[in-house]
Parts: C-alpha cells; sequence; structure tokens
C-alpha cells in the first residue's frame, strides 16, 4: 500500500469556499474514482492556509490508473475548471508504511 498525501496552499481568504466545493463537487467524483479516501485535513498550527488530503492505493500503478480515470471524468474537468486561481502552491508525496503501521 501507498498513501498518497497532497497539500494544497489556498489563497488567503478561499479557504472556507475551497472546502464546500471541494465537499460538494470534487469529493463525490474522487470517490467514484479513487476509492481509499483516508481524509482531509485543514492546517491550525504552522504553515497556515493549508488543506491536506490522504489518498490510499494498493501501487503506484494503482494510483496512476485510477487517477487517469478521473482526470477523463467530464465532472472532474469541470471542478477543475471552477478551482482555477484557489491555490498558490501545491506538493505531492508519495509515502510507504513501516512494518509497525497502523495503515498498510
Amino acid at each position: 500500500m501507498i498513501i498518497d498525501h497532497r497539500t494544497y496552499t489556498v489563497k488567503h481568504g478561499l479557504m472556507e469556499d475551497y472546502l464546500m466545493r471541494f465537499e460538494r463537487d470534487a469529493l463525490p467524483v474522487q470517490l467514484r474514482h479513487l476509492g481509499n479516501y483516508i481524509g482531509s485535513f485543514k492546517s491550525d498550527i504552522g504553515p497556515q492556509n493549508q488543506v491536506v488530503h490522504l489518498w490510499a492505493y494498493e501501487d503506484i500503478a494503482d494510483r496512476e490508473a485510477r487517477r487517469a480515470a478521473m482526470a477523463a471524468d467530464p465532472e472532474w474537468q469541470a471542478f477543475l475548471f471552477t478551482n482555477r486561481g484557489t491555490f498558490v502552491e501545491q506538493e505531492n508525496k508519495i509515502l510507504k508504511p513501516t512494518a509497525f503501521s497502523a495503515l498498510r
């Protein structure tokens, strides 16, 4: 298993709007295609205006196939259009669990 750790820095003042649109428009599409949703989290202490989304996949090939299917979905493309200009930065990481991790 791998974890896709995606950190987005949202423009000041747009966090609540982004989270509303993500929950309403993006998450249903992502759940349909990506499946294994771990959760979404807002920063509270440390760098501000950040949201982290975590998704689990079997491996890199599973991730690539699922994300390609999502990218072809017209509902996802519509969300991307409405989301333009929301982020000032994005960082993606692929995490592999340790042998003793609760998630494996």
